[in-house]
């Protein structure tokens, strides 16, 4: 295709600066991901996204990334939507601890939203490594689904360092056990049912033990460990996010709240990877899988309505060009809508639902137009590109990119340092509504 015939202005700028990728299987070689190298470089967060959840292609491109940052670029750490208590198991688990067939238990409530082979390929890495690879949860308890496993590993830590405070959490918990579910999308509404005077009993009890364990810090290391009250704190912090992320849901679904008041949990997590940056060995770098609505830069808004300033906002903010934000989208295909279902195990239904062309002004019609099938493109060197021979300075770029079958309205070559694009979307075949 002539350059003078494209229909997206940005499709040249996209050609000029893409890495053509030759395959999808996680096992092939790596050498087509070496630009990769160049294009993140210094970067200590490396996040890898993905415009729906429950589809193949992202989730085999992701592992290979994975695999090639690992063993290649010398990353050490692979964070993921998965909630921050949760994860200890799973970093002990990855280091060879445990069976093999422990990971199906530890895994047996959680969305499947592709976590377990990166998992299993860690394990095998880890067997051979000299520097092992580690995992970090980063979100709230269950996000969003339940707070009792940021609470019961509170209430043990309480037993031994401060029982005169053991029941307030466990006021905390008999609450919590009333509303709990496998997944934000159970949680949130039945939490909604809840007696306002347990709602605001949770929320003042979170609130007292959350000021309490700040203020008696030196107690609690004094009776216990730097590490384990470090941990315990970061847990019930997420409790507190997870309790506000509840009350500015319900709002929402109501069709009010306040401005980007669903921002806690984006906020957690993010904080949650500045946690384990700074508690993993000196020099780690993290691989960070998640949502492209949590790894953009840019804040989300919805009809107008600025609803959530993402995990990827408040990293950029801090890391700089440390952070570096890979969106993953496709130009056609199949993508997994997800009805809400209050009868279901998680909450919701996926619905395979096929991918109209590109609309106007998207990254993905920009792909298309420049006839770019599986691969990368760089939007740092896009988005620094000079005025031309006139003086006239480049198109802003693409205005929207796919949120499952819709489009979330952003400027792409703020909100994204990369986006890698395949051609063809499906929708796997064995999540259970």
């Amino acid at each position: 295709m002539h350059a003078s015939s494209r229909h997206d202005r940005f499709a040249d700028r996209l050609l000029a600066h893409a890495i053509p990728l030759t395959h999808l299987d996680p096992e092939a070689p790596l050498d087509d991901l070496e630009p990769l190298r160049g294009i993140i470089g210094g970067a200590r967060v490396v996040a890898i996204g993905e415009n729906s959840h429950f589809i193949n292609e992202f989730a085999l491109m992701r592992r290979r990334i994975l695999r090639f940052l690992v063993e290649r670029c010398g990353f050490t750490v692979l964070a993921f939507e998965y909630g921050f208590s949760e994860g200890f198991p799973l970093d002990s688990w990855v280091r060879g601890e445990g069976a093999e067939d422990d990971l199906s238990s530890h895994l047996a409530a959680a969305i499947p939203v592709g976590l377990a082979e990166p998992l299993r390929w860690m394990r095998r890495h880890n067997r051979t490594a000299s520097r092992p690879a580690r995992f970090a949860g980063i979100d709230i308890p269950a996000a969003g689904g339940s707070l009792l496993p940021a609470l019961a590993p509170i209430a043990d830590y309480l037993r031994r360092i401060d029982p005169e405070t053991l029941p307030s959490v466990q006021t905390a918990m008999r609450i919590a056990e009333s509303f709990a579910g496998e997944s934000g999308a159970v949680a949130a509404p039945a939490w909604a049912r809840l007696a306002t005077a347990d709602q605001d009993a949770l929320s003042a009890v979170l609130m007292r033990l959350l000021i309490r364990f700040r203020s008696v810090e030196p107690l609690y290391v004094s009776r216990g460990d730097r590490q384990s009250y470090d941990i315990a704190l970061r847990r019930l912090e997420g409790a507190c996010h997870a309790d506000y992320t509840f009350r500015a849901m319900a709002d929402l679904f109501a069709g009010g709240g306040l401005t980007a008041d669903t921002s806690a949990r984006d906020l957690y997590m993010a904080g949650s990877v500045r946690w384990h940056l700074e508690h993993l060995e000196p020099g780690a770098r993290v691989v960070l899988a998640a949502h492209n609505a949590h790894i953009q830069k840019s804040p989300v808004s919805f009809d107008g309505h600025l609803t959530t300033l993402p995990m990827g906002q408040h990293l950029h903010r801090v890391l700089g060009e440390e952070y570096f934000a890979l969106g993953l989208t496709s130009t056609a295909g199949h993508t997994a809508e997800m009805r809400r279902d209050e009868n279901t195990r998680f909450g919701f239904v996926v619905e395979d639902t096929a991918l109209e062309p590109p609309e106007p002004g998207s990254i993905e019609a920009a792909f298309a137009d420049a006839d770019l099938g599986l691969g990368i493109a760089d939007l740092r060197r896009a988005h620094r590109e000079p005025a031309d021979g006139a003086g006239r300075a480049p198109s802003p770029g693409p205005d929207r990119i796919r949120l499952q079958s819709a489009y979330l309205h952003v400027p792409v070559l703020d909100a994204f340092d990369g986006i890698l694009n395949t051609s063809t979307s499906t929708v796997a075949d064995d999540i259970e509504g």
